[in-house]
């Protein structure tokens, strides 16, 4: 299973976050930033804020900066484009890395599917590797991913 606090950053109580929503937890963090701009600009914070429960497969500032240059800059200039990317990474219902693995496609709130796929104690979706899993927020879920992933 995927380490629940590889963070040191995440690694504070859970009950703490628990208590908190999936912005707050995400800002919180430090190693979101990016996304936060992201969800901002998309006008997403309200809604990633509110009631859910949403799971959310968070990619970190280390995973924008893998990305070509200038595409951050140029996706919070398109809002619809970045809209569409923000919530492939969001899937409706609370689902802990646990119910991840039994499953072989995720249907996200943008309405594509992620595939699921299991090596081991590695879980993937859509190509992106869960690096930190079942963070825990008073509206959902937090799986922290190493890759912006891209609809089709």
């Amino acid at each position: 299973m995927v380490s629940v606090f590889a963070s040191p950053a995440l690694a504070t109580s859970n009950q703490m976050m628990a208590d908190k929503n999936i912005v707050q937890v995400a800002q919180d963090s430090g190693q979101f930033n990016t996304l936060i701009t992201a969800v901002k600009a998309a006008d997403l914070q309200d809604t990633l804020s509110g009631k859910g429960p949403f799971t959310v497969f968070a990619p970190t500032d280390a995973a924008f900066d893998k990305l070509p240059a200038g595409t951050v800059q140029s996706l919070v200039n398109d809002k619809p484009k970045l809209k569409n990317i923000l919530t492939y990474h969001v899937v409706p219902g609370k689902l802990t890395a646990a119910d991840i693995k039994n499953m072989k496609t995720l249907k996200t709130v943008q309405g594509q599917e992620l595939k699921v796929t299991v090596i081991g104690d590695k879980v993937m979706v859509d190509g992106a590797t869960v690096t930190n899993a079942d963070i825990m927020t008073n509206n959902g879920v937090i799986h922290v991913i190493d890759k912006v992933m891209m609809p089709s």
